[in-house]
């Protein structure tokens, strides 16, 4: 490669100058907007992510980019620095032992209260749901779950992210063979069509039962109409900080059922603060009934 060619390569994958004025700036924007927490770890990491937009947008300088950030209403560039800074990595299966808690304790507890009580609708959130294989993963253990008797249940999710961009990709419900490949072959046989590209596409019945949503989980209120019976929200909150991350627990134990359940995160813990939800196993809690709160 010569010449252009090499040129831009190389502007490419040369990192821009941030000064630590200006890496102060945005980690605390970027905080206070999305509650992502940057430690001087994550400097080169920002710079790396963010220089193309400065450049392909002619800012110039990460001043510059900063400035349009907070002085102008391009909520078109905003939205686009948070697709930039998120991390999206997730895949189906992840954490097989929260799916198997899930089908095999959560779904039946609930159910059969719901059953006692006349009632017929389950709520279920997942919270940071990225690309999507999460919530898809969640909707064919409820299909597993209820079988025939699936149309005497309300039983679609919520699925939620700060991202538009991976909510994009997560409406779409389409993965390559290489995402699919974690996927269980009877799940995958059952609810995925292989489509001429190699890449599979989540059954239409599943992809009706999912309400994709932005939302900022920074928001000062969930403004539901009515609390979940489980909200999955996992590997999201290790980029808060400890404050942030109670402030977030305590608005999921507000809308959550009495009985309901919370899983995050195996590399996440409410920390030693939390008095709200009971601990059940690594990563699971639950919030108690009143008839026994402690």
């Amino acid at each position: 490669m010569t010449g252009p060619a090499m040129e831009a390569n190389l502007n490419n994958h040369y990192l821009m100058d941030i000064s630590g004025a200006e890496f102060d700036l945005f980690r605390t924007y970027i905080h206070r907007r999305f509650g992502i927490h940057l430690t001087d770890k994550k400097r080169s990491l920002l710079v790396s992510r963010l220089q193309k937009i400065i450049r392909d947008s002619g800012f110039g300088s990460f001043q510059n980019y900063y400035d349009h950030l907070t002085k102008s209403s391009d909520r078109r560039q905003v939205q686009e620095l948070v697709n930039r800074i998120s991390t999206n990595h997730t895949f189906f299966n992840r954490e097989n032992d929260h799916f198997e808690y899930f089908s095999k304790v959560a779904l039946p507890a609930i159910t059969a209260s719901l059953r006692a009580k006349g009632e017929n609708d389950l709520r279920v959130w997942c919270a940071g749901c990225s690309t999507g294989e999460e919530a898809y993963m969640l909707l064919m253990l409820m299909a597993e779950f209820f079988g025939a008797g699936a149309s005497d249940w309300k039983a679609g999710i919520l699925a939620t992210d700060i991202s538009e961009q991976v909510l994009d990709v997560a409406k779409e419900g389409v993965y390559s063979e290489d995402k699919i490949a974690s996927l269980p072959p009877r799940l995958r046989e059952k609810y995925t069509s292989r489509l001429g590209d190699g890449s599979y596409r989540i059954a239409d019945r599943l992809r009706r039962d999912a309400t994709f949503r932005r939302f900022n989980l920074m928001n000062r209120s969930y403004p539901f109409r009515k609390p979940f019976h489980v909200i999955f929200c996992r590997n999201v909150m290790i980029y808060f900080d400890e404050n942030d991350k109670q402030k977030v627990v305590n608005r999921f134990y507000e809308v959550t059922e009495p009985g309901g359940y919370l899983f995050i995160g195996h590399s996440e813990t409410l920390g030693r603060k939390q008095q709200a939800y009971r601990y059940i196993q690594p990563a699971l809690y639950q919030k108690a009934v009143v008839s026994d709160a402690r």
